[in-house]
């Protein structure tokens, strides 16, 4: 599902909401889900999951193509972990 079908599906289910508050509501959701991440706090969403930024330490990688050895710096890369309720829903077919 990619956003612009997760915006109209809500509005499709909230008729007494304009497209564009839902919008919005998604948009400011997410924006915030992203800022409080670029802080290094973690997110919680009871009963779906939980999001949050692991380190990856610098390394010594390899380019494919030629294979010769490359630096590669530290990353942080977003993680989500599923909550039980969304295992459970998902592992059942509900």
């Amino acid at each position: 599902m990619t956003k612009s079908e997760l915006i109209a599906r809500l509005a499709e289910l909230n008729p007494h909401l304009y497209q564009r508050d839902v919008e919005r509501i998604v948009t400011t959701i997410f924006d915030e889900i992203a800022t409080a991440l670029a802080r290094g706090d973690r997110v919680e969403l009871r009963g779906f999951g939980a999001f949050s930024v692991k380190r990856r330490d610098a390394r010594l990688g390899r380019n494919p193509r030629t294979g010769q050895s490359v630096d590669v710096s530290e990353k942080a890369v977003p993680f989500f972990k599923t909550g039980k309720l969304l295992r459970e829903r998902l592992n059942t077919g509900k």
